[in-house]
């Protein structure tokens, strides 16, 4: 029988006339080369697959935090002249407003470049299962406030520390943007008085960042919310708010490089703690000032009633308008009013005009918030009534800095101006109860002189 076989594979087959087991060999080393084809094409595929997801997730574990947040070089502002004053201003044409244009913002050298297992140096990337269920599901029992460009929600993470979550809302593109600006401008930046960036998620297209909780709200709900007939922010605590607000701004601009504008500095962006420190927080607007630029060109954006006017008119943005905005909360602490309410009677609805006008007639304490038990001193009223008017002055050249106002707030007595002044301009407020031996003029032609040049202009 094994003679048989053996003599039917000897024989030639019809195919090229081969022998049958040379056709059978060749026909089997086609079929093992066809499967480990096949074997390897599909692991190969799997294989990139598997690498594409990789990647996927790795890009969303470092948006837009990457090498062009490593350093600022002098090709990041395009210089420009201005011939009326002679300056050099950064000019950042593509602002937004919005979503409707895409932000080129400059980079802070404090971003970090580098990842170490979802760190980006200063903080932590969170993916969005995990600040899904510290939040309940976005639940709205864990709203704890809501804006413009997203809502902020209380979240308890698995180590049980409580965190603020904001998810930004992507009106076309906008959450992008303020992801950007934020993390770029404050992600490792550190003080008290500046609400602090914990982290941040990006998946696909959503975009959340990850703070600090700061559980006793914001400025404008013990302002203006529902507190009673007396107001638990006793004007020593209302101080101690202006100056914290102030230090945390002082840093921003003075401490920083390059500098950071706020650009929307407004009681509802003034967190508080239980002891009643304030902290600076949302800076999806703000921009970023470098050492050779006196201002920035943007689109103009901020909340009505707290713009600067120069801001306003031209775009040209510099710390000095967040002078002036920081000017207009101290005025909205002393009096318990809002910058602009179409409620009140027609002489009472724009909050400056109001204001110029009662000092100006000499009816400081009548502006005073009467929600507030225990009246300040003279001499603390006057004090901070000066600041008021030295912030919002039209001259942006004699604005304080923020430094200068922390100083201006906490010290007992104020120095005096450069300037000459009349006897007209110098007339006090009410008395001369607040004037000391040491400066017996300081206050007089300071307050007088300011509500003076504001109503000649």
């Amino acid at each position: 029988m094994a003679d048989s076989v053996g003599t039917h594979s000897s024989k030639k087959s019809p195919f090229l006339g081969l022998k049958l087991y040379i056709v059978i060999g060749i026909g089997s080393a086609f079929l093992i080369a066809s499967f480990l084809l096949i074997f390897l094409c599909y692991f190969s595929k799997r294989r990139s697959k598997r690498r594409r997801t990789i990647l996927k997730l790795g890009s969303g574990s470092l948006p837009l935090v990457s090498k062009e947040s490593s350093e600022i070089t002098s090709s990041d502002r395009t210089e420009i002249k201005v011939e009326s004053g002679g300056k050099k201003g950064s000019s950042d044409q593509s602002e937004f407003s919005g979503g409707s244009q895409s932000e080129t913002t400059t980079t802070s050298s404090s971003a970090v470049s580098s990842v170490d297992g979802g760190n980006i140096g200063w903080g932590r990337w969170f993916s969005f299962k995990e600040l899904e269920m510290a939040t309940g599901g976005f639940s709205d029992e864990n709203v704890v406030g809501e804006g413009g460009y997203g809502i902020v929600y209380r979240g308890v993470l698995l180590d049980g520390s409580v965190v603020a979550v904001k998810s930004l809302l992507n009106n076309k593109g906008q959450a992008e943007k303020e992801f950007k600006v934020e993390v770029e401008a404050i992600g490792k930046v550190r003080h008290k008085n500046l609400v602090g960036l914990i982290g941040y998620c990006a998946e696909g297209a959503k975009r959340l960042l990850v703070y600090e909780y700061v559980e006793n709200g914001n400025l404008e709900q013990w302002l203006h919310g529902d507190v009673g007939p007396c107001s638990p922010l006793t004007w020593d605590v209302r101080l101690k708010i202006a100056i914290g607000t102030a230090k945390g701004l002082a840093y921003l601009h003075e401490g920083l490089e390059p500098k950071v504008v706020h650009r929307d500095v407004k009681s509802s962006n003034i967190l508080l703690d239980r002891k009643w420190n304030a902290k600076v927080s949302d800076f999806g607007l703000a921009k970023l000032l470098g050492p050779e630029s006196t201002y920035v060109t943007t689109r103009v954006m901020g909340t009505f009633g707290y713009v600067s006017p120069e801001y306003a008119n031209t775009g040209m943005l510099n710390e000095g308008s967040d002078v002036y905005s920081f000017g207009i909360l101290l005025m909205e602490l002393i009096t318990g009013k809002s910058p602009v309410d179409y409620s009140r009677p027609p002489g009472e609805m724009n909050l400056v005009d109001w204001f110029k006008g009662m000092v100006s007639s000499r009816r400081g304490e009548e502006a005073l918030d009467p929600r507030i038990q225990v009246q300040p001193s003279p001499r603390a009223l006057k004090r901070a009534l000066l600041v008021c008017l030295r912030c919002i002055d039209l001259d942006t050249e004699k604005r304080p800095k923020m430094g200068q106002i922390v100083h201006m707030l906490e010290a007992d007595e104020f120095p005096f101006r450069s300037e000459p002044r009349t006897n007209k301009d110098t007339a006090p407020l009410r008395s001369h109860e607040a004037v000391t031996s040491k400066f017996p003029n300081a206050l007089k032609e300071t307050v007088g002189g300011d509500v003076q040049r504001s109503k000649r202009r």
